[in-house]
């Protein structure tokens, strides 16, 4: 898929956060990188074969008090490569892209991998609701 299709999917996702949500994020940058540098994998203690599909970068929403100001960007970046080798068609892609981002965002809530697994379940079995 050619890049800039690609970001637009990103794009899509980030518009279908609930507004709720949405008018919460600021001082946060989004972007797409082809894969993961070296680098994130010693970070995260990530074996180097396996995928990282995103990551997030920055002070978390809750974490952030009174005293917030003059910090450079959060930072999300979505790993372009890695989800498209593990999604067979473009519709799966367009999926992958929609719940790595919702992932990512979670995060920028605060949220942990254990908490955000409960939520892309949940996300999952409303996505196969909607599709039969």
């Amino acid at each position: 898929m050619e890049k800039d299709k690609f970001e637009q999917l990103v794009e899509e996702a980030l518009a279908d956060l609930p507004e709720e949500f949405k008018k919460l994020i600021e001082n946060l940058v989004v972007m797409v990188e082809e894969e993961a540098p070296a680098e994130v994998y010693r970070q995260t203690g990530s074996h180097p074969l396996s995928r990282i599909l995103g990551t997030y970068r920055g002070i978390p929403f809750k974490h952030r008090g009174p005293y917030y100001g003059n910090n450079p960007p959060d930072i999300i970046t979505i790993f372009q490569k890695p989800i498209e080798e593990i999604c067979a068609t473009e519709e799966e892609i367009k999926q992958e892209v929609r719940l790595v981002v919702i992932h990512e965002v979670g995060h920028y809530f605060g949220l942990s991998d254990p908490e955000m697994k409960k939520i892309e379940e949940e996300l999952l079995r409303s996505i196969k609701k909607e599709k039969n």
